[in-house]
């Protein structure tokens, strides 16, 4: 899980983008890039890091021109730290681009032995660089049901070849010297959005991204569609087969800011609604709800308002710590837990409590919670998970673990009570989280069915190396 960030039409286009992946910042902690294009070369900055800590005033001025992308790292493949940092940078058949990419290309090991017997040169380990690799190779496609626009005939048929060849997940933002061209995948796993202020136009993973530099939402970019954007305009291609939608119900889930509006629908919204439906499949006595910050907060206001009960903030997060979850390793997720939560022993001591987390994937996280609350005095925990158990690792840009390490697969529901330590543990159903999205049909729940929309045999090979 990555976030993007673009924007064209604005002479300070490096600091849009600066602004706009800051509040994507939850996406991604390991590194941040951007490129921008002055209409004659393209200039680009990468650093380790977080964006307020590594990006100064005079990285920002080594970025002139109107138009620009930007990259926060989650690493779900290839190596950690910046050398897979995005944007990722190279020369091409349609001359230079800068590409930054949220999600998994399924489908790059296989690719990128092909392209190395042609000769193709990789500098990164990253699925990312596919996107140069192929246009490298000078490959021309467009689609018969394609009526495609003269301005753009130099440049997009070797575009649409380089994504024909790519299977997976990929939101994607690529900055040529002159146009900026974004797309999203034929299955629409993860989202990509179009803003505006006035006159400039913005793109962005979410659309808490426009909030920050006051602009608003235009649409989304639909899945299989390309758009370009040059001092003409935007044109609108899809040079894909349609082909049933996946998109991302973890999105929703974790990933995504309460407040943004992905996939047609407020993630806050739909996460309140998970606490609401858990709390109508649930039964247990208790004095006071509690959620785990910051991911547990809305569907707990859900389960506490179906329910009639008090809503207490138990834990205290400290947010000058990062999202424990996307650290790149078990060590750092502990270590973040130790760090950023305390318990609120005016709220917990004594009292029977249930505690409302947004999802439990290796379980090592929620033991430690729970002890902490035992510490401070806990009379009862009652742990309720506002989505179904994890059975299932991802394989379209979110890290979770190989079957073997998700507890779930691994314990009983009264092995995982006693492992986290908890009087009782309910999940959400599955039945439970699809009537709370808008068309389920056209979500990936993978991670909870078991059900992929594509293969995957040949992609279980394809993790973090």
């Amino acid at each position: 899980m990555c976030g993007i960030a673009g924007v064209f039409g604005h002479p300070n286009a490096s600091e849009y983008a600066f602004l706009q992946i800051y509040s994507l910042q939850h996406r991604g902690q390991e590194s941040v890039g951007i490129s921008s294009s002055d209409g004659k070369k393209i200039h680009t900055v990468k650093k380790p890091g977080r964006v307020l800590e590594a990006i100064r005033q005079e990285d920002l001025d080594r970025l002139p021109g109107n138009m620009a992308v930007a990259h926060v790292r989650y690493s779900t493949s290839g190596d950690s730290g910046v050398r897979n940092a995005q944007p990722i940078v190279g020369e091409t058949s349609i001359g230079e681009v800068a590409v930054v990419h949220n999600g998994n290309i399924t489908n790059y090991l296989e690719l990128r032995r092909e392209l190395e017997k042609e000769g193709i040169d990789f500098k990164h380990t990253s699925d990312t660089e596919l996107f140069i690799a192929l246009l490298k190779t000078g490959r021309e496609l467009v689609p018969d049901w394609v009526d495609l626009d003269e301005r753009d005939e130099e440049v997009l048929p070797k575009v649409f070849y380089a994504l024909s060849r790519l299977e997976g997940a990929f939101s994607f933002l690529m900055l040529t010297k002159d146009r900026l061209i974004a797309g999203r995948d034929p299955y629409g796993f993860r989202p990509l959005l179009v803003g505006i202020r006035e006159g400039t136009l913005l793109f962005a993973s979410e659309s808490c991204a426009f909030d920050v530099v006051e602009g608003s939402i235009l649409r989304e970019v639909k899945p299989g569609e390309v758009l370009v954007v040059d001092e003409e305009g935007m044109r609108s291609y899809f040079p894909f087969e349609e082909r049933k939608k996946a998109m991302c119900v973890f999105e929703f889930v974790y990933f995504a800011r309460p407040d943004s509006f992905i996939f047609g629908e407020w993630a806050y919204s739909v996460r309140k609604e998970f606490g609401r439906q858990l709390a109508r499949e649930d039964d247990v006595e208790a004095d006071v709800v509690v959620p785990v910050p910051d991911s547990g907060v809305v569907p707990a206001i859900g389960y506490a308002e179906e329910r009639n009960m008090p809503f207490e903030m138990g834990i205290i997060r400290n947010h000058y710590v990062g999202r424990s979850f996307i650290e790149p390793t078990q060590e750092l997720r502990n270590l973040r837990v130790l760090m950023k939560l305390s318990p609120n022993r005016a709220v917990i001591e004594g009292k029977r409590l249930v505690v409302i987390d947004d999802s439990l994937v290796r379980g090592t996280t929620s033991k430690r919670i729970v002890s902490m609350l035992r510490r401070a005095g806990a009379k009862e925990i009652h742990l309720r998970i506002a989505s179904p158990p994890v059975v299932g690792p991802c394989y379209y840009g979110i890290d979770t673990p190989s079957r073997e390490e998700l507890i779930a697969n691994r314990m009983s529901l009264d092995e995982i009570r006693d492992f986290v330590g908890v009087d009782s543990i309910k999940y959400l159903s599955l039945e439970g989280l699809r009537s709370c999205l808008p068309s389920w049909e056209d979500f990936c729940d993978a991670c909870f069915s078991n059900s992929y929309p594509t293969k995957v045999e040949k992609i279980a090979v394809f993790r973090r190396r």
